[in-house]
Protein backbone atom coordinates (compact mmCIF):
# COMPACT_ATOMS: atom_id res chain seq x y z
CA UNK A 1 0.00 0.00 0.00
CA UNK A 2 1.19 3.31 -0.86
CA UNK A 3 0.47 4.78 2.49
CA UNK A 4 3.21 2.53 3.77
CA UNK A 5 5.99 3.19 1.91
CA UNK A 6 8.61 6.08 2.40
CA UNK A 7 11.21 8.09 0.88
CA UNK A 8 14.96 8.77 2.40
CA UNK A 9 15.78 12.03 2.53
CA UNK A 10 19.92 13.44 2.75
CA UNK A 11 19.94 13.54 6.32
CA UNK A 12 18.52 9.66 6.95
CA UNK A 13 14.61 10.49 7.70
CA UNK A 14 12.38 8.67 6.37
CA UNK A 15 9.17 10.51 4.82
CA UNK A 16 5.88 9.01 3.93
CA UNK A 17 5.35 9.31 0.07
CA UNK A 18 1.81 10.75 0.13
CA UNK A 19 1.11 13.87 3.02
CA UNK A 20 -2.81 14.28 3.86
CA UNK A 21 -3.18 18.46 3.50
CA UNK A 22 -5.60 20.43 5.91
CA UNK A 23 -5.35 23.98 4.05
CA UNK A 24 -9.12 25.69 4.40
CA UNK A 25 -10.08 23.04 6.87
CA UNK A 26 -10.40 24.26 10.57
CA UNK A 27 -12.00 23.63 14.03
CA UNK A 28 -14.01 20.56 14.15
CA UNK A 29 -13.71 19.61 11.18
CA UNK A 30 -10.42 19.62 10.41
CA UNK A 31 -9.90 17.34 13.84
CA UNK A 32 -11.96 14.94 11.92
CA UNK A 33 -10.34 14.48 8.84
CA UNK A 34 -7.19 14.05 10.61
CA UNK A 35 -8.05 11.04 12.61
CA UNK A 36 -10.25 9.92 9.48
CA UNK A 37 -6.84 10.24 7.22
CA UNK A 38 -4.94 8.39 10.13
CA UNK A 39 -7.54 5.72 9.93
CA UNK A 40 -7.31 5.27 6.43
CA UNK A 41 -3.67 4.99 6.39
CA UNK A 42 -1.68 8.51 6.13
CA UNK A 43 1.00 8.99 8.48
CA UNK A 44 2.19 12.41 6.84
CA UNK A 45 0.13 15.34 8.09
CA UNK A 46 0.52 18.61 6.36
CA UNK A 47 -0.35 22.36 8.34
CA UNK A 48 0.76 25.67 8.40
CA UNK A 49 1.13 28.72 10.82
CA UNK A 50 -1.24 30.51 8.30
CA UNK A 51 -3.73 28.08 8.01
CA UNK A 52 -5.18 28.65 11.79
CA UNK A 53 -5.51 25.07 12.63
CA UNK A 54 -2.28 23.79 13.92
CA UNK A 55 -3.97 23.02 17.40
CA UNK A 56 -6.77 21.24 16.01
CA UNK A 57 -4.12 19.03 13.51
CA UNK A 58 -2.54 18.14 16.40
CA UNK A 59 -6.13 17.19 18.43
CA UNK A 60 -7.02 14.93 15.46
CA UNK A 61 -3.33 13.56 15.77
CA UNK A 62 -3.51 12.89 19.32
CA UNK A 63 -7.39 11.11 18.96
CA UNK A 64 -6.49 8.73 16.32
CA UNK A 65 -4.58 6.84 19.30
CA UNK A 66 -1.57 6.02 16.96
CA UNK A 67 1.72 6.97 18.63
CA UNK A 68 3.70 10.00 18.15
CA UNK A 69 6.72 8.38 16.72
CA UNK A 70 4.93 6.24 13.88
CA UNK A 71 3.52 10.28 12.81
CA UNK A 72 5.19 12.65 10.49
CA UNK A 73 3.99 16.06 11.33
CA UNK A 74 4.72 18.84 9.19
CA UNK A 75 3.87 22.81 9.41
CA UNK A 76 5.38 25.86 7.44
CA UNK A 77 6.49 29.20 8.63
CA UNK A 78 4.48 32.17 8.06
CA UNK A 79 5.53 33.60 4.96
CA UNK A 80 5.50 37.07 6.67
CA UNK A 81 8.64 36.05 8.85
CA UNK A 82 11.98 37.11 7.85
CA UNK A 83 13.96 37.84 10.94
CA UNK A 84 15.44 35.03 12.92
CA UNK A 85 14.12 36.18 16.11
CA UNK A 86 10.66 36.49 14.64
CA UNK A 87 10.91 32.74 12.92
CA UNK A 88 12.59 31.32 15.99
CA UNK A 89 9.22 32.96 18.14
CA UNK A 90 7.13 31.02 15.78
CA UNK A 91 9.02 27.91 15.73
CA UNK A 92 8.20 27.74 19.83
CA UNK A 93 5.12 29.06 19.14
CA UNK A 94 3.93 26.31 16.99
CA UNK A 95 4.99 23.43 19.42
CA UNK A 96 3.19 25.15 22.02
CA UNK A 97 0.08 24.86 20.06
CA UNK A 98 0.32 21.76 18.87
CA UNK A 99 1.44 20.08 22.55
CA UNK A 100 4.39 18.38 21.20
CA UNK A 101 8.26 18.07 21.86
CA UNK A 102 9.21 18.25 18.23
CA UNK A 103 7.94 18.58 14.48
CA UNK A 104 8.83 16.26 12.23
CA UNK A 105 9.05 18.75 9.31
CA UNK A 106 8.97 22.99 9.37
CA UNK A 107 9.34 24.91 6.04
CA UNK A 108 9.25 28.66 5.14
CA UNK A 109 6.01 28.55 3.27
CA UNK A 110 7.30 31.00 0.70
CA UNK A 111 10.62 33.22 -0.11
CA UNK A 112 8.45 36.47 -0.27
CA UNK A 113 5.80 37.45 1.67
CA UNK A 114 2.24 36.52 0.27
CA UNK A 115 1.64 40.68 -0.46
CA UNK A 116 4.59 40.50 -2.90
CA UNK A 117 4.57 36.69 -3.96
CA UNK A 118 7.30 36.86 -6.88
CA UNK A 119 8.17 40.66 -6.73
CA UNK A 120 10.78 40.88 -9.39
CA UNK A 121 12.81 43.93 -7.17
CA UNK A 122 12.70 41.79 -4.03
CA UNK A 123 13.49 38.38 -3.41
CA UNK A 124 13.85 38.22 0.31
CA UNK A 125 17.53 36.95 0.11
CA UNK A 126 18.59 38.38 3.34
CA UNK A 127 15.50 37.72 5.43
CA UNK A 128 15.45 33.57 3.89
CA UNK A 129 18.39 33.39 4.71
CA UNK A 130 17.83 34.47 8.24
CA UNK A 131 14.50 32.41 8.53
CA UNK A 132 17.29 29.39 7.59
CA UNK A 133 19.36 30.07 10.47
CA UNK A 134 16.83 29.93 12.62
CA UNK A 135 15.46 26.47 11.09
CA UNK A 136 19.16 24.96 11.63
CA UNK A 137 18.88 26.40 14.93
CA UNK A 138 15.66 24.59 15.62
CA UNK A 139 16.75 21.12 14.02
CA UNK A 140 20.41 21.27 15.99
CA UNK A 141 18.14 21.45 19.32
CA UNK A 142 16.00 18.69 18.14
CA UNK A 143 12.90 20.79 17.83
CA UNK A 144 12.92 19.73 14.46
CA UNK A 145 13.87 16.50 11.90
CA UNK A 146 13.46 17.73 8.71
CA UNK A 147 13.88 21.61 7.82
CA UNK A 148 13.05 22.80 4.11
CA UNK A 149 11.12 25.60 1.88
CA UNK A 150 8.00 25.81 0.01
CA UNK A 151 7.18 27.80 -3.52
CA UNK A 152 11.12 28.31 -3.70
CA UNK A 153 12.38 28.65 -7.46
CA UNK A 154 15.95 27.78 -8.32
CA UNK A 155 17.68 31.23 -7.28
CA UNK A 156 15.85 31.12 -4.21
CA UNK A 157 17.28 27.39 -3.30
CA UNK A 158 20.52 29.02 -4.13
CA UNK A 159 20.57 31.65 -1.87
CA UNK A 160 20.10 28.97 0.95
CA UNK A 161 22.62 26.88 -0.53
CA UNK A 162 25.59 29.40 -0.93
CA UNK A 163 25.22 29.65 2.85
CA UNK A 164 23.63 26.99 5.20
CA UNK A 165 25.52 24.77 7.31
CA UNK A 166 22.86 22.26 7.03
CA UNK A 167 21.18 21.71 2.96
CA UNK A 168 17.22 22.13 2.80
CA UNK A 169 15.64 18.53 2.56
CA UNK A 170 12.72 19.35 1.29
CA UNK A 171 10.80 21.94 -1.11
CA UNK A 172 7.03 21.60 -1.58
CA UNK A 173 5.69 23.41 -4.47
CA UNK A 174 2.47 23.91 -6.55
CA UNK A 175 2.61 20.34 -8.39
CA UNK A 176 0.36 19.26 -10.62
CA UNK A 177 -0.66 17.91 -14.29
CA UNK A 178 -0.61 21.05 -16.48
CA UNK A 179 2.24 22.45 -13.93
CA UNK A 180 4.88 20.45 -12.96
CA UNK A 181 7.79 23.47 -12.61
CA UNK A 182 10.03 21.43 -14.26
CA UNK A 183 13.29 23.36 -13.73
CA UNK A 184 12.67 23.46 -10.05
CA UNK A 185 11.50 19.70 -10.08
CA UNK A 186 14.96 18.27 -11.60
CA UNK A 187 17.67 21.36 -9.82
CA UNK A 188 15.97 19.58 -6.49
CA UNK A 189 17.06 16.01 -7.82
CA UNK A 190 20.15 16.99 -8.46
CA UNK A 191 20.47 18.51 -5.26
CA UNK A 192 18.92 15.73 -3.88
CA UNK A 193 15.96 18.05 -2.06
CA UNK A 194 12.58 15.97 -1.94
CA UNK A 195 9.70 17.50 -3.87
CA UNK A 196 6.21 17.80 -2.37
CA UNK A 197 3.38 18.91 -4.53
CA UNK A 198 0.66 20.63 -3.38
CA UNK A 199 -2.93 21.01 -5.18
CA UNK A 200 -2.15 17.72 -7.20
CA UNK A 201 -5.62 17.67 -8.91
CA UNK A 202 -5.14 21.48 -9.48
CA UNK A 203 -8.02 22.57 -6.90
CA UNK A 204 -10.45 20.20 -8.88
CA UNK A 205 -9.74 22.29 -12.33
CA UNK A 206 -7.71 18.75 -13.64
CA UNK A 207 -11.30 17.58 -13.78
CA UNK A 208 -11.80 19.61 -16.98
CA UNK A 209 -9.03 18.50 -18.75
CA UNK A 210 -9.77 15.94 -21.75
CA UNK A 211 -6.75 14.31 -21.71
CA UNK A 212 -6.75 13.65 -18.06
CA UNK A 213 -10.56 12.30 -18.15
CA UNK A 214 -9.53 10.04 -20.94
CA UNK A 215 -6.47 8.51 -19.12
CA UNK A 216 -8.82 8.01 -16.22
CA UNK A 217 -11.51 6.32 -17.65
CA UNK A 218 -9.09 3.86 -19.06
CA UNK A 219 -7.62 2.98 -15.79
CA UNK A 220 -10.99 2.99 -14.37
CA UNK A 221 -9.88 5.82 -11.45
CA UNK A 222 -11.12 9.06 -10.86
CA UNK A 223 -9.32 12.11 -11.85
CA UNK A 224 -7.96 12.61 -8.83
CA UNK A 225 -6.96 9.09 -8.11
CA UNK A 226 -5.11 9.77 -11.75
CA UNK A 227 -3.16 13.10 -10.78
CA UNK A 228 -1.86 11.70 -7.03
CA UNK A 229 -0.67 8.75 -8.71
CA UNK A 230 0.82 10.75 -11.71
CA UNK A 231 2.47 12.79 -8.81
CA UNK A 232 4.26 9.40 -7.03
CA UNK A 233 5.37 8.21 -10.53
CA UNK A 234 7.64 11.84 -10.85
CA UNK A 235 8.76 10.73 -7.39
CA UNK A 236 6.99 13.60 -5.83
CA UNK A 237 5.26 13.75 -2.08
CA UNK A 238 1.55 14.43 -3.34
CA UNK A 239 -0.43 16.37 -0.37
CA UNK A 240 -3.75 15.70 -1.69
CA UNK A 241 -6.85 17.19 0.65
CA UNK A 242 -10.35 15.78 1.62
CA UNK A 243 -12.84 16.73 4.55
CA UNK A 244 -15.04 13.63 4.10
CA UNK A 245 -14.14 10.18 4.74
CA UNK A 246 -15.30 8.96 1.33
CA UNK A 247 -12.66 11.46 -0.62
CA UNK A 248 -10.09 10.53 2.07
CA UNK A 249 -10.18 7.15 0.93
CA UNK A 250 -10.62 7.28 -2.39
CA UNK A 251 -7.19 9.59 -2.64
CA UNK A 252 -5.40 6.71 -0.95
CA UNK A 253 -6.38 4.24 -3.11
CA UNK A 254 -3.91 4.58 -5.88
CA UNK A 255 -2.24 1.35 -6.19
CA UNK A 256 -1.83 1.25 -9.93
CA UNK A 257 0.77 2.51 -12.43
CA UNK A 258 0.48 4.61 -15.50
CA UNK A 259 1.89 3.23 -18.64
CA UNK A 260 5.03 5.44 -19.98
CA UNK A 261 3.04 6.26 -23.19
CA UNK A 262 0.32 7.73 -20.71
CA UNK A 263 2.85 9.69 -18.26
CA UNK A 264 4.15 11.08 -21.69
CA UNK A 265 0.92 12.52 -22.80
CA UNK A 266 -0.25 13.44 -19.14
CA UNK A 267 3.57 15.06 -19.07
CA UNK A 268 2.43 16.82 -22.06
CA UNK A 269 -0.76 19.03 -20.95
CA UNK A 270 -0.86 22.27 -21.48
CA UNK A 271 -0.72 25.05 -18.67
CA UNK A 272 -3.30 25.53 -16.70
CA UNK A 273 -4.98 29.38 -16.83
CA UNK A 274 -7.61 29.13 -14.08
CA UNK A 275 -7.65 27.84 -10.62
CA UNK A 276 -11.03 28.97 -10.42
CA UNK A 277 -12.24 30.33 -6.73
CA UNK A 278 -8.73 30.01 -6.10
CA UNK A 279 -7.04 32.22 -8.49
CA UNK A 280 -6.69 35.13 -5.92
CA UNK A 281 -4.35 33.29 -3.59
CA UNK A 282 -0.53 34.38 -4.90
CA UNK A 283 0.69 30.80 -6.26
CA UNK A 284 -2.01 30.38 -8.61
CA UNK A 285 -2.48 33.88 -9.83
CA UNK A 286 0.81 33.84 -10.57
CA UNK A 287 1.59 30.44 -11.02
CA UNK A 288 2.36 30.37 -15.34
CA UNK A 289 4.19 33.97 -15.22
Amino acid sequence: MILEETYTLANGVKIPKVAFGTWQITGDNVIQAVQDAIEVGYRFIDTAQSYGNETEVAEGVRKSGISRDEMFIGSKVDASLKTYGGVAKSIDGSLKKMGLDYLDQMIIHSPEPWNDFRNPENHYYEGNREAWRALEDACRAGKIRVIGVSNFEIDDLKNIQDSCTIQPMVNQILCHIGHVQKSVLDYCRESTIQVEGYSPIAHGQAKNLQDVNTIAQKYGVSVPQLCICYLVQLGVVPIPKASSMEHIRANADIDFEISAEDMAVLDAVPPLDNYGEQNYYAPYAKANL
